[in-house]
């Protein structure tokens, strides 16, 4: 789950750790009220989405009057702001965030991150704030610094020396670094985070370490013992079809292609899009129905699927372990018949009940293809699809 900055900001302040003052707002007068709140001559006005990038895409603007702080915000809110993360189609804007000005000598770059290949949470940091990461460690990979924390020790203040050494930073400069990344780290954990991105973290005018952004990654399954943080939940900032789908229980993502998939097992649903990649396909969604799935909930998965209107046929993969191959089956033909298919199935079965489930789909009537295995499964998937397109 992610949270706006601000209320990225509510929790960093609520660690000790320094963050500028601001206020959202959902009109421009709250915005101009914001700013008299504030004082100063200097605002920064910041649309409020779930993506990166907003400077460059007009979503963050310096005002030196009130005036232009309610001109900024009568223009963003209710803009559709298109950046690098929130593909072509963009994102509202309905709130933004009114913050005093900063001044700013120095742009640093710093994150804690759950890292899956050695399971533990990595500090990284960098000296060029406020670019992406990526295009920093591609150009310059020496300007990336990192450091691994062991869970049995939790965070020391070497981890944070060694940042602060590998950063040049000045004794006074990497002690305020050292409290900085210790309250970071017990905010990581408290919190159930799975990634804190602060960029950039600035050196102020008064050689204060301030976050002048901030962005929170949450666990998602973690978050039935996180009242506080699921409360700052924004559903408007989330696709409505992975909504749908969490509401059910199922695990949903969706992607750009024209085949849906249905398939039991995190592992199974990645191997079954790259297989049907490799065949020349593309997989429209990611879609796990997990292990114990009922009749009901299999159709409401079906009928996910093919409430995206780039879907434009189906791949079934199913290894009936605790899942019996039969339930599978009936959740198929009833959602097929409710929802009057009329795109290509395929459907590939393994497990337990298995010749029970395949008799169930071929005495159905419907125009079910069964396959033998998974390459067999999108090999068919593809070309039946590729048909249908050249019809």
């Amino acid at each position: 789950m992610n949270i706006h900055e601000y209320q990225a900001k509510t929790i960093l302040a609520k660690y000790g750790i320094p963050v500028p003052r601001g206020f959202v707002a959902y009109t421009a007068k709250e915005a101009l009220e914001n700013a008299e709140k504030l004082g100063g001559g200097l605002w920064v006005v910041k649309a409020q989405i779930h993506a990166g990038g907003r400077g460059k895409a007009g979503g963050v603007k310096l005002a030196k009057t009130k005036d232009e702080v309610k001109d900024y915000a009568a223009k963003m809110l209710g803009m559709t702001l298109v950046t690098h993360q929130t593909g072509p189609a963009g994102q509202e804007v309905k709130r933004i965030y009114i913050e005093e000005g900063s001044s700013i000598k120095k742009e640093l770059y710093l994150s804690a991150v759950l890292d899956r290949v050695t399971s533990r949470i990595t500090f990284i940091a960098s000296s060029e704030g406020g670019m992406d990461i990526e295009e920093v460690a591609h150009k310059n990979p020496d300007a990336i610094k990192k450091v691994t924390i062991d869970p049995v020790t939790g965070y020391q203040q070497y981890h944070g020396r060694t940042i602060a050494f590998g950063l040049g930073l000045s004794n006074d400069i990497g002690s305020q670094l050292v409290d900085f990344m210790d309250k970071l780290y017990k905010a990581f954990m408290e919190t159930d985070a799975s990634q804190i991105e602060i960029n950039p973290l600035i050196i102020n005018g008064d050689g204060k370490l301030v976050a002048l952004d901030a962005k929170f990654n949450f666990d998602d399954n973690a978050l039935f013992r996180q009242p506080d943080v699921y409360a700052m939940r924004d559903e408007d900032e989330e696709d409505p079809l992975e909504r749908k789908a969490a509401k059910f229980g199922l695990s949903y993502v969706k992607m750009d292609g024209n085949i849906g998939c249905m398939v039991n097992g995190a592992g199974l649903a990645m191997a079954t899009m790259d297989i049907i990649k490799l065949y020349g396909g593309e997989p429209a969604n990611f879609l796990d129905v997990g292990g114990g799935a009922s009749k009901e909930k299999v159709m409401e998965a079906f009928k996910l699927i093919m409430s995206d209107p780039n879907v434009e046929g189906i791949l079934v993969n199913i290894f009936g372990g605790i899942m019996r191959c039969d339930i599978i089956a009936e959740g198929i033909i009833a959602a097929a018949r409710e929802i009057s298919l009329d795109v290509p199935l395929v459907v590939r079965l393994a497990g337990t009940n298995v010749e029970l489930g395949k008799k169930i789909l071929a005495s159905s009537g419907l125009a079910i293809q069964p396959a033998d295995d998974l390459a067999d499964a999108a090999d068919k998937i593809v070309r039946a699809v590729g048909k249908k397109a050249a019809a």
